[in-house]
């Protein structure tokens, strides 16, 4: 397995094993730095949906990591890279019509470490003719003192 093979495999392994752990060490310094990292994360999601609303995808997609080993899961699909996920967007929602107008809703966001934290919720686009929604799940690291999504599988509930 080459090394981001390993660190991707380490990092959701991370984000099953940190929360049972972390649940047996809490401390009132830990819980804030909780808030504090759920806060920052959201602060990047509102900023998504903000961008995503303008009709701005590359705005949006600051909230990924500008890497190789960014990953975008959809459906029986998976995108790898930050530029791939870009282009993959610009395909999929390539007019202000497409892209309707986005809401997050139900968030909820889980520090699992000081670097790594998770963000499950539920989407919809709200466009003239339709409503599509699901929900998603997002990986976020901190690199350098900013957080960003390295992981996101994305689902779309059928009607």
């Amino acid at each position: 397995m080459n090394r981001v093979r390993q660190r991707i495999v380490f990092s959701l392994a991370l984000c099953l094993i940190a929360p049972a752990v972390s649940t047996c060490i809490r401390t009132p310094q830990s819980a804030a730095n909780d808030e504090q990292i759920a806060g920052a994360v959201r602060a990047i999601m509102e900023a998504q949906q903000t961008a995503w609303n303008r009709g701005d995808i590359e705005a949006f997609m600051d909230g990924y990591e500008r890497a190789d080993t960014t990953t975008f899961v959809s459906g029986d699909e998976l995108t790898r890279g930050w530029q791939t996920v870009l282009e993959r967007y610009k395909q999929r929602y390539n007019s202000r019509e497409q892209m309707g107008t986005l809401m997050f809703s139900d968030l909820t966001v889980k520090a699992i470490s000081p670097v790594f934290a998770v963000a499950d919720g539920r989407w919809q686009l709200t466009r003239a003719k339709d409503t599509p929604h699901g929900r998603f799940t997002l990986v976020f690291r901190r690199i350098n003192n900013d957080w960003r999504i390295i992981h996101d599988t994305t689902t779309s509930a059928t009607p």
